[in-house]
């Protein structure tokens, strides 16, 4: 599939212009003029990649699985995790939540943000906290889930931006477990911070505290 030549690009917007019973259309467009022109692009963007039909709100991400997620995304070197964590990461089955991979759709409504913090603990190492997320039996999202959300962002949950006791809530998606090149182990993760979503990887033998929490579906 190709992309959208400039002519084309210009097509299209003429005839959302020009085609479009704008007369018949009663609704109020402040709020999206208000938008910052990143977010006001990226609303249009998914309307095209989902064929220019309807997207509507707090609808099923749609993941492709006929594709893998690709790691170089984050970078050179990246790769899943293979085998057990105490290997090296080149060797067995990949380290991917097998349940997330199962699912072509996801209603982002009904996904869970989790700590696995426990009493008076204010942080846990990035592999224990792993297990723990493990041990509830929770779906743990994987990293297609986070791409989709991050090339979608208007999908995402307003209440994700949402601060908790004033601080910024550090998203992960620990359905997959990723290796860089020196064979350290991480997970990605979403935070909106001064109006715009970025995202980054955690490595797993940091300190995961309080405002870490696990993009997860109850089983």
């Amino acid at each position: 599939m190709s992309k959208a030549s400039e002519g084309q690009a210009r097509s299209l917007i003429a005839s959302f212009a020009v085609d479009t019973p704008w007369e018949e259309i009663e609704t109020d467009t402040q709020p999206f003029i208000e938008l910052t022109p990143k977010e006001r692009g990226e609303r249009f963007a998914a309307f095209v990649r989902n064929g220019f039909r309807l997207i509507v709100s707090g609808l099923k991400a749609v993941i492709d699985r006929t594709k893998s997620f690709d790691p170089t995304f984050i970078g050179a070197g990246w790769t899943i995790w293979k085998g057990p964590a105490t290997g090296d990461g080149l060797n067995g089955n990949e380290e991917q939540d097998t349940r997330s991979l199962a699912l072509a759709e996801v209603d982002v409504n009904q996904i869970r943000l989790v700590t696995t913090l426990k009493g008076r603990e204010s942080s846990i190492k990035g592999e224990e906290r792993l297990n723990r997320l493990q041990a509830t039996g929770h779906i743990r999202l994987d990293a297609a889930v986070f791409l989709f959300l991050w090339l979608n962002q208007h999908l995402i949950p307003e209440s994700w931006k949402e601060r908790v006791n004033g601080n910024i809530q550090f998203i992960t998606f620990d359905g997959t477990v990723l290796r860089n090149s020196n064979g350290y182990r991480y997970v990605l993760c979403l935070y909106w911070y001064g109006g715009e979503w970025y995202w980054h990887v955690n490595w797993l033998d940091f300190d995961f505290v309080q405002d870490y929490v696990s993009a997860v579906l109850a089983s």
